[in-house]
């Protein structure tokens, strides 16, 4: 505050100071010398006048009245002797003043521009009052209805002028309507929570909320959810946290926030519970591409460990469900060397936070392949379309090709091959369908060439 008064008193005594300069450049050394010349030519015959002027207290008495009416000129601005000045104020907050039980304002922003002009002086301290604010008064609006309305400065003073920029607004007033909706929770931050915990409950003080808003952005609203935010630091260990100011949100059909609703209560208190899920399941390598030709994988070791395993955390339902976890090594083009060392990075599957190992050390050795044929009679069917049947016609076993290092294949029997035909899109009638096989060891490939009879029927 003290250094408003300082820089205040410093604006007005240079303002006096010129006042004082202007004033004596203009009005009193020209009088000055006026009354010296008179008084010079009167020096010759002792006038009434030339005593007079001669008189200290008769200088003083006119100085002093051509002072005032310097005063007054200035004072009235028939004299300028300060430049106008212009200041433009940004994002000036709206005040909007309606009757907010029965109605609803759409429309309205939330800020405008204020320009203040007049002089210097003026302008300076009517920036320095701040807190500027700008009146929306719709209290004498008592129906719904399209109006415009002109905005209003609440801090005037008589000495500058305010333009506001917009001046006026045309504003929607729109009937007040309320519905109770059901709340659900939606779960925020999960990133920042500590990956080896998971959200297993979320319990809100209340099921259900009043929306209030125009009819027309009711109809808008899809969903009301409760914000539960889980980036919170206190959330260490598993356990039962209590929530409060859960803020509630209204969405559309997009997803999108849906604005000029009054949501009550404005939040909601409930319970956190976290709980950590743990299973330590085998980690399994698929290769991608085709080793050069004559040779096959003899062993795959992941860390030097033929039966790696990693611990994985997450939600509960996933982590039930997962039995292993997967690594792709690229090997196209391989198979000359005796044995390569490819570094590899576990992928995170659907419902897993946190793994205890996050890259590994594959190493593949090679050796030359052999191969052998396994006859096979056991086929199953997949994606086959509701209200079919289908019956396999060929009756003769289908061959299988079995590639790899002999160490590898020459245990492998027909109740070791998973194989299947895809009959997606296939409907009523007999159709040739190719054998697949299901493979998930990477140490093995299998050939199937031969076609088999499918005959499907409806039911």
């Amino acid at each position: 505050m003290n250094k408003i008064l300082k820089k205040i008193g410093k604006i007005l005594y240079a303002i006096f100071e010129a006042i004082y300069g202007v004033i004596d450049k203009i009005i009193i050394m020209p009088i000055s010398r006026l009354i010296y010349n008179i008084t010079k030519k009167n020096n010759s015959n002792n006038s009434l006048f030339s005593k007079l002027i001669n008189r200290p207290k008769v200088l003083i008495i006119i100085s002093l009245i051509f002072a005032v009416i310097c005063f007054l000129l200035i004072d009235n601005k028939v004299i300028n002797l300060v430049d106008t000045d212009a200041e433009n104020v940004e994002n000036v907050p709206v005040s909007l003043i309606y009757n907010e039980e029965a109605f609803v304002v759409e429309n309205v922003p939330s800020a405008i521009d204020v320009t203040i002009t007049g002089r210097k002086i003026d302008v300076y301290l009517a920036k320095q009052l701040g807190e500027f604010k700008v009146d929306l008064n719709l209290s004498k609006y008592t129906e719904a209805g399209t109006y415009k309305v002109y905005f209003t400065y609440s801090k005037n003073i008589n000495s500058v002028k305010y333009l506001l920029n917009p001046a006026y607004l045309t504003v929607n007033i729109k009937d007040k309507v309320s519905e109770v909706k059901t709340v659900v929770y939606d779960i925020v931050g999960s990133d920042d929570l500590d990956p080896k915990l998971s959200v297993e409950k979320v319990t809100l003080d209340s099921s259900e909320v009043v929306v209030k808003g125009s009819q027309e952005t009711l109809d808008k609203i899809s969903s009301i959810k409760a914000l539960v935010n889980v980036a919170d630091k206190s959330y260490t260990e598993a356990g039962t946290y209590e929530l409060t100011s859960i803020p509630l949100v209204a969405y559309d059909n997009n997803g999108e926030i849906v604005k000029n609703v009054e949501i009550v209560p404005k939040t909601l208190t409930g319970n956190l519970v976290l709980n950590s899920y743990k299973a330590t399941v085998p980690v399994t390598v698929t290769t991608i591409g085709n080793l050069v030709a004559g040779k096959a994988i003899s062993s795959i070791t992941i860390n030097n460990n033929a039966n790696f395993s990693v611990d994985v955390y997450g939600d509960e339902e996933a982590i039930k469900n997962i039995t292993s976890i997967p690594v792709q090594v690229l090997v196209d083009g391989l198979g000359t060397e005796s044995s390569v060392k490819k570094e590899a990075a576990i992928r995170k599957t659907t419902g897993v936070r946190y793994l205890s190992v996050k890259n590994v050390t594959v190493t593949i050795a090679f050796g030359n392949e052999e191969q052998k044929t396994v006859e096979i009679d056991s086929i199953t069917q997949r994606n086959l379309a509701d209200g079919y049947s289908a019956t396999i016609i060929s009756n003769d076993k289908t061959p299988v090709q079995v590639k790899g290092v002999l160490s590898n294949i020459e245990a492998i029997e027909a109740k070791d091959i998973s194989a299947y035909v895809d009959l997606s899109g296939l409907g009523e009638g007999t159709h040739d369908v190719e054998v697949k096989i299901e493979n998930n060891n990477p140490l093995v490939n299998y050939v199937a060439t031969k076609t088999i009879t499918i005959k499907i029927s409806k039911k």
